[in-house]
């Protein structure tokens, strides 16, 4: 298939399992695609989430800043109103990137409604997680523990900090940082609970965290030790802070970014108006939506298509989105996860080789491919594209020689089918899922670049992917004309940015193969 024309200006990067899909990857691929063209990327916007979303983009590691960081020729990085981004944070990422010859602040654009996040929140963050296992004796979630959601309760409580507050005067900012630090050692100490050693040790853990993150950086002499050490923000006495080293550490790195604060939506109007492209950077994915998802398993921000135009504080209108995934299922946390694969699975051991977390570096859950979640993504959130990755790490190698399953459905133990997602968590967590079988492929396919040279047996299950979503999808039996199906645009056959394969056929006759 020869490529298609996007269909807009706005292109949004999203994904359709529980994050971890390879977004990131997919930025340089649409800039490349579109270099030379008369709409070419000159926006990448980071539009939700915060520095718990991390994603890869050419080898490099990111959380605050936008993929679009390897898009050497891409004018404009932005952090959009929907973001939760601590200013230090900025810094951390941006200095060694800038070291090692990458341009960040000349390009470099935070919205003024960016919500800032601080110490504070990732205290409330930490603090929380004791709640639950200690007082409320639950499982632990495994927060990232750089305080996401704390920091977006703050703007739903109406007591946010926004980086137009860098541009205001010292004075201002630093009684809103007073107020915020009071309320949150309050919630600790009497609502949360936590001990005072338990309190003393957040520090201590939050220094080791970011040493152990940073330690690159830190090689490189971009930074010192003492950077990264939160234990000066201890206070004298327990539920307390250093308030006044906490300020102007914090006044220091936002107002060292007040050249780069100011308004996205203008900037991404202007560009749409020269006719170039602006490509949206979500962090997580569809299932991990505040409000679509599964609490508590879930992120503060919204994480599909329509949180563009919020984010980037422009009108409605055309865009066009990509779903992505993986050619098999991962997970962090405490979900449901109804199709993971049993440890003891050969495949299970080889994926959890290659599965672990960029923001935490936590070790994923692995399972099989789940259509029943991706093809109501298609059905209630919408894509016109597809960018499927890491087929090659499915292939036969070591002990791994079985054959590979598709989730279809879910059914109750009685047999009752399910062809969506049911909203209810309850209900959910008595299903088991009804999956289709497939051969798997002993080939390599990493160096393979056009989709016909694939095996026959890695062919069909690349069809059957895509078939299974798209019944569910319609599972109505209303199918839209084959124009209008969404084609799978790229499949990654290993994890450079070479190793791509961009002439899958047409979905309708793709899904013949299946």
């Amino acid at each position: 298939m020869s490529l298609l024309p996007f269909s807009s200006q706005l292109i949004a990067d999203v994904g359709i399992s529980l994050g971890d899909e390879g977004k990131g990857r997919l930025i340089p691929e649409v800039a490349d695609e579109l270099r030379g063209t008369s709409a070419p990327v000159s926006v990448v916007l980071k539009v939700n989430g915060g520095a718990n979303s991390g994603h890869t983009a050419g080898g490099i590691k990111l959380n605050l800043l936008p993929a679009g960081v390897v898009v050497r020729d891409a004018a404009h990085l932005c952090v959009g109103s929907g973001v939760v981004a601590d200013p230090r944070k900025i810094w951390w990422e941006t200095k060694p990137l800038e070291r090692k010859g990458h341009a960040i602040l000349s390009r470099l654009l935070i919205d003024e409604r960016t919500l800032v996040s601080d110490l504070t929140h990732r205290l409330l963050d930490l603090a929380w997680e004791d709640y639950r296992v200690n007082v409320l004796a639950e499982e632990a979630r495994g927060s990232t523990g750089r305080g996401i959601t704390p920091a977006y309760l703050d703007e739903v409580g109406q007591q946010q900090i926004t980086f137009s507050d860098f541009l205001a005067g010292p004075n201002y900012f630093a009684r809103k940082l007073a107020q915020r630090a009071d309320r949150a050692c309050r919630t600790i100490q009497h609502v949360c609970r936590v001990s005072e050693a338990t309190w003393s040790g957040f520090f201590d853990k939050l220094t080791a965290a970011e040493l152990r993150a940073n330690a690159e950086a830190i090689e490189l002499g971009v930074f010192t030790k003492e950077e990264f050490d939160f234990t000066r923000f201890r206070g004298a006495a327990p539920f307390t802070l250093n308030l006044e080293a906490l300020t102007a550490v914090y006044w220091t790195a936002g107002t060292a970014l007040a050249p780069n604060i100011g308004e996205v939506r203008e900037l991404v109007l202007r560009e749409m108006a020269a006719g170039r492209t602006i490509i949206g950077e979500f962090g997580q994915a569809y299932w991990l939506d505040k409000r679509h998802g599964f609490s508590p398993n879930v992120t503060a921000s919204h994480t599909f298509t329509p949180e563009f135009f919020e984010s980037a504080g422009i009108p409605v209108q055309r865009i066009h989105t990509f779903g992505v995934a993986k050619a098999y299922d991962t997970k962090v946390g405490t979900h449901t996860f109804l199709t993971q694969m049993d440890d003891a699975q050969a495949l299970t051991v080889k994926l959890k080789q290659l599965e672990f977390g960029t923001s935490t570096g936590r070790q994923r859950m692995v399972g099989w491919y789940d259509a029943v979640e991706k093809g109501d993504a298609l059905r209630y959130g919408g894509f016109q594209d597809l960018m499927i990755n890491k087929l090659d790490a499915l292939t036969h190698s070591g002990e791994w020689r079985g054959e590979l399953q598709i989730c279809t459905a879910y059914e109750t133990a009685d047999g009752k089918r399910f062809n969506h997602v049911p909203r209810n968590e309850a209900v959910r967590k008595t299903l088991r899922p009804v999956y289709a079988k497939y051969a798997g492929w002993s080939e390599d396919v990493s160096q393979i670049r056009k989709f016909n040279d694939l095996p026959p047996a890695a062919r069909r299950y690349v069809a059957g992917m895509v078939k299974s979503l798209l019944d569910v999808a319609y599972a109505d039996g209303r199918w839209p004309a084959a124009a209008a199906l969404p084609n799978l645009r790229y499949l990654g056959v290993g994890p450079e940015p070479s190793q791509i394969i961009k002439d899958v056929p047409a979905t309708a006759e793709l899904i013949k193969l299946a």
